[in-house]
């Protein structure tokens, strides 16, 4: 099923890699973290190239709902509390710093950019309010409560952040990508050191940034146990209401709304990849319960990678590779994520320092309970006897009946009903018995 991104725009085309290169700067993926990273390196004036196994944006970025915001859930309290006050405040600077990065750039291309508040509410505890409330005052950041939204949904209260945005996620990576250097339908088959093996060529690199989406290299920096996979659901609303904003439930399994061409969004159903959840049902009840009138017009569903503490893995692939660099971990918030990721990581390839790294430090201590949660799914599904089995590590695969497509609960491939790679951190196909 096709989102409204995908149906709303055309992409460019860039040939495949047909010779032997050298670059100062290889970036493996073609979403749009790796593609702003290719912007800002090029804007820089620095020797680059973005290679693609597919075509670019063929994986998650064309599934987003396409916030811009620094609003991720109630995280300015958690960060303070699992970190400190400091941590919270860089965290919020630099993803304010991405959104005014992207409404310098959308102000010369046509994306439906459009600056619009944001809220996310509660609909149980206030306290929740109250503490983020107040993290977010510590920090110098003015947030306001309101008590009510235009929403079919009764709140406790919520939290508006002003001056935040939305866009067409492909029509403003059509625009940025076309004159940068980028080869499709390029898989890399081997990493021997900084240098990558292609079928039809190697590239020698002095830096690589891993733009993957879920990390494929699983010898360095144990993301196979620092991130899990979640899947969530859209349905797109014709004759369904404005609501003059964005706005997301902050609860884990509440829903998040916002405009768009006229329609309205809905998103939610969430589940753990290769888990059961609500899925586009859930959706279409409530929509059929609250906008009666209503007509769907596109559906699509997306995969997140969740870090162990709600932050990024932005940097350093890990402590012993010095030339390796990831982009990961984006908790649903990939539009600001990528671009912190691009100003981040071009300055790490050029040896600068970044006053948001440590923040986002892929090193930073994994001691948080969902390594627990992570580490258990990971034995259970090992032990798990099936022939369906993920080629990544091993797991038992599990039949996604909405989706028909096998999934695995560890790290989050997916593969058709036939056996073909949808989602990584898998590299190919299911094997054929």
């Amino acid at each position: 099923m096709n989102s409204l991104w995908s149906c709303t725009s055309e992409m460019p085309s860039f040939e495949s890699l047909k010779e032997n290169i050298e670059t100062d700067v290889l970036i493996i993926g073609g979403g749009i973290a790796g593609i702003i990273c290719a912007y800002e390196l090029d804007r820089q004036n620095i020797n680059y190239v973005l290679v693609e196994a597919n075509k670019i944006c063929s994986g998650i970025t064309k599934n987003t709902t396409a916030k811009i915001t620094s609003q991720h859930g109630l995280i300015y309290d958690s960060i303070a509390r699992k970190y400190n006050f400091e941590t919270a405040r860089l965290y919020l600077e630099s993803n304010e710093l991405a959104i005014k990065k992207y409404q310098d750039i959308c102000q010369n291309i046509d994306c439906d950019f459009q600056i619009e508040d944001n809220y996310v509410y509660c609909v149980d505890k206030e306290n929740k309010i109250e503490k983020e409330l107040n993290t977010l005052k510590k920090i110098g950041f003015e947030a306001q409560k309101v008590n009510s939204i235009p929403l079919p949904v009764t709140i406790k209260s919520a939290i508006k952040f002003k001056n935040q945005a939305k866009f067409h996620p492909l029509k403003f990576i059509a625009q940025i990508s076309k004159n940068l250097k980028i080869y499709e339908n390029t898989k890399i088959l081997e990493l021997k050191g900084t240098t990558a093996i292609t079928k039809n060529g190697k590239i020698t690199a002095k830096k690589i940034i891993s733009a993957t989406h879920f990390p494929f290299i699983n010898k360095h920096g144990s993301y196979y146990l620092k991130l899990y996979q979640h899947r969530s659901y859209v349905i797109a609303l014709k004759d369904a209401s404005e609501i003059n904003g964005m706005y997301v439930d902050e609860s884990k399994k509440g829903m998040s709304f916002r405009n768009a061409n006229g329609l309205l969004l809905i998103g939610g159903g969430d589940h753990r990849t290769g888990k059961n959840g609500g899925n586009w049902a859930e959706l279409e009840r409530f929509a059929h319960k609250y906008y009666p009138f209503s007509k769907i017009e596109y559906k699509w569903a997306t995969q997140d990678c969740m870090s162990l503490d709600g932050i990024p893995y932005i940097g350093q692939y890990s402590s012993d590779t010095p030339d390796f660099f990831v982009a990961s971990g984006f908790n649903k918030w990939g539009m600001t994520s990528a671009m912190v990721s691009a100003l981040i990581l071009s300055d790490l390839v050029q040896g600068k320092k970044n006053p948001y790294s440590f923040v986002y430090s892929p090193s930073r201590s994994i001691i948080h309970p969902q390594l627990g949660i992570n580490a258990f799914e990971a034995v259970v599904n090992l032990l798990t006897p099936t022939k369906k089995r993920c080629p990544h590590l091993g797991c038992a695969l599990k039949w996604n009946p909405d989706e028909h497509s096998w999934d695995c609960p560890c790290h989050g491939s997916r593969f058709t009903e036939d056996g073909k790679l949808i989602d990584n951190p898998a590299t190919g196909n299911l094997r054929q018995k």
